[in-house]
């Protein structure tokens, strides 16, 4: 049905709607363009306004890729009969209120996003339109089913993957079917609204820049052939190629995922066709192959399911007790790990391939994420923020879920005392030594035997391959032994902590304890915000160093500490019945304020002991772009064992959530370069591939 508007008699025709294009840069199986194009007249937007993002601002190479994808989108329109309008802006809502008014359009369509300040600023933007007499729809172009929709029996979020993917698989009706490309659009009047000139990158940029367009093919076709050329080729294989680290063994589709080149009802379906077309053939191997292709993609929409229904979960860690871990602060441990020297042969490929290309294989990501948490202890924020820097397939949402389940932060994630050898990793994932021998030229001439622990190979070895250990390639930054008696006395100190806290609160004496520690960092410099939370922290000889451009902005980390007060979340629900599937939940109302430099700490959940483990599939393909929280648990029920917080316990917090809507009071983003948003009556991993 198509929509309309009273002022001119309901007549679509005369409808001009704006479509405001954002991580869903395709003309196929595009909701909100099918919805415009329904209703009348056309004027395509884009609004590059990347401050909003706070410390999240884009890397280089997503930069990139989302210049080229803008490219490959606006030919598409024009060959439809309209144009893309591009805007320059700080504040995305005065930007679509003046082109609203500037090309006379009534109503405004685009689709969902779920991280939490995409939640916040679109609702303000839909109130907003509307107090000024516009009309603004929103819809599902990223998720098979919305978070609201999975729920286990009695109405609340899952907190665990595999139950969660189950559900889905299981739903009473199928996913939507993707929608086809419009045959034409009709454009409306842009005369008045010019584009501006969007810059995504300097000089210094574009000679690393034009080495990415020899690899890489953005844009939603490109994107469609490279669905079809991996359902119809390597997909066959995948259950069996998929941990090689060296070569093209996984389908490479995340970029176009996150960017919403692709879609994800897309991927899903031709899978299915293929899996059917397979099981008819007794092709049992096909068929395992698409359901570990599907379990990525599920990962995918768990992540944003857990960034819906806990919107800080790329902050702070799900499983309460973790706050209390006490990471280790050393500036010289993060820099040796981003510039691929730790000595560990595996390790170092996978960090300077991700320096060169912006891409990772999703088993490398596993390897590198957990050696980072794991053996050096350090915390997991500034990794994730650094795949969010230097990646192409960037995600938040993905990358959170990510870092969390190798953090062991999630009730099903990777226990946290496990550590992996990357030595016996190595010779899993790279059995032949050819991934270590292309990123890592210095050992190029070391034997299979030795690639992936040099510090083990005879002296003639060494000099035969032309190896001087501590000089052209760096002995172990830490022991494995050494790093797995510093775990467990972390571990230790962390229950003590913890037990201290739990004591506190019982004593009534918690606010002088603290949430986990009495520190917070205060002094990061802008280039790379990185954050970290008020969790107890351990200093490694941290000695102050000046940043140098080509030292890939190593943070100058000081040992000066600033107290910061808490306040709580204040949870009200607020039952509705009516809601369509394809708008998220809006009879809510969001007053979102600035606070300049003030944050508080997000509701911290406590898990029970019991944990899923991962398959090893599971835990190598995190980085299958996309995973979404949901607020809290249900209204129908009290907070389940698995959302039963220490806050709950004694009254601060009603984690209860109902399907479809949630009230959240004085939440702010954890973070001091993100603007601090006080939310009131708001509603509600890796690549894939």
């Amino acid at each position: 049905m198509p929509y309309s508007n009273s002022s001119n008699g309901g007549n679509p025709i005369n409808n001009i709607s704006i479509v405001w294009f954002r991580r869903d840069l395709r003309v196929e199986d595009n909701p909100a363009l099918a919805a415009g194009v329904r209703a009348g007249y056309v004027v395509p937007v884009f609004i590059w306004a990347p401050e909003e993002e706070g410390h999240y601002y884009p890397g280089r190479v997503s930069r990139w890729w989302l210049s080229q994808s803008l490219r490959h989108l606006d030919s598409s329109l024009r060959s439809l009969g309209t144009t893309l309008i591009t805007k320059r802006s700080f504040d995305t809502a005065s930007t679509l209120l003046d082109l609203l008014n500037s090309t006379g359009a009534t109503s405004l369509f685009f689709n969902h996003l779920y991280d939490p300040l995409s939640l916040v600023r679109d609702h303000r933007i839909k109130e907003l339109l509307t107090a000024r007499g516009f009309t603004a729809h929103s819809l599902n172009a990223d998720l098979l089913y919305e978070p609201w929709e999975v729920t286990d029996e009695n109405g609340c979020p899952f907190s665990t993957f595999a139950p969660f993917w189950n559900k889905c698989l299981s739903m009473p009706y199928d996913p939507a079917a993707p929608l086809l490309p419009p045959k034409r659009i009709k454009s409306g009047d842009i005369s008045r609204c010019p584009s501006d000139t969007l810059v995504f990158e300097d000089e210094s940029e574009r000679g690393s820049n034009a080495l990415l367009a020899r690899a890489w093919s953005p844009g939603w076709q490109n994107a469609d052939k490279a669905l079809s050329s991996f359902i119809n080729g390597p997909l066959i294989d995948y259950s069996v190629n998929r941990k090689k680290a060296d070569g093209t063994t996984t389908s490479l589709l995340s970029p176009h995922l996150h960017f919403g080149e692709l879609s994800v009802r897309k991927a899903f379906h031709l899978a299915r066709i293929k899996q059917l077309v397979w099981a008819n053939e007794g092709n049992e191997a096909g068929e395992e192959s698409v359901n570990l292709f599907l379990k990525s993609i599920g990962l995918r929409e768990y992540s944003r399911y857990l960034s819906f229904h806990h919107p800080c979960s790329h902050e702070r860690p799900l499983l309460s007790h973790l706050r209390f871990f006490p990471w280790v602060v050393d500036e010289s441990y993060f820099k040796a790990w981003r510039q691929g020297r730790t000595g560990y042969p595996l390790v170092d490929a996978g960090m300077r391939e991700l320096w060169a290309t912006g891409w990772l294989h999703n088993c490398i990501r596993v390897v590198v994420s957990s050696f980072f948490v794991k053996v050096l202890q350090l915390p997991w924020r500034w990794g994730m923020k650094y795949f969010w820097d230097t990646l192409l397939d960037a995600d938040l949402e993905s990358d959170a879920l990510g870092w969390q389940y190798i953090s062991g932060t999630l009730p099903d994630g990777r226990e946290f005392d496990r550590i992996d050898n990357p030595q016996f990793e190595g010779y899993k994932f790279d059995p032949d030594g050819e991934y270590v021998r292309r990123w890592l030229p210095e050992l190029a001439r070391l034997p299979t035997e030795w690639i992936h622990h040099p510090w083990d190979a005879p002296e003639s070895v060494l000099q035969a391959a032309g190896i001087e250990l501590g000089s052209n390639y760096p002995l172990p930054i830490i022991e494995i032994s050494t790093a797995k008696e510093r775990l467990e006395e972390a571990l230790t100190e962390m229950w003590q902590i913890e037990a201290a806290s739990r004591a506190a609160m019982e004593n009534g004496t918690e606010e002088g304890l603290g949430d986990s520690s009495d520190s917070q960092y205060n002094d990061y410099p802008t280039e790379t915000n990185m954050e970290v939370d008020l969790e107890h922290t351990r200093t490694n000889n941290i000695q102050a160093t000046t940043r140098r451009y080509l030292d890939q902005m190593v943070p100058s980390i000081t040992s000066s500490f600033v107290r910061i007060e808490e306040e709580e979340i204040s949870v009200d629900i607020d039952i509705r019945e009516e809601d369509s599937r394809a708008e998220v939940p809006i009879n809510v109302n969001i007053d979102a304020q600035i606070h300049e430099g003030t944050y508080t700490n997000s509701t911290i959940l406590h898990f029970t002991p019991s944990r899923v483990d991962f398959s090893e599939e599971s835990s190598s393909s995190y980085t299958e772009r996309g995973l979404v929280p949901v607020w809290s648990p249900s209204s129908t029920s009290t907070p389940s064992e698995h959302f039963f917080t220490q806050e709950t316990s004694r009254g601060h917090a009603d984690l209860q959530r109902h399907p479809q809507a949630h009230q959240i009071t004085n939440w702010r983003p954890h973070s001091p370069s993100v603007r601090s948003w006080e939310v009131e009556n708001t509603v509600k991993p890796n690549a894939i591939g």
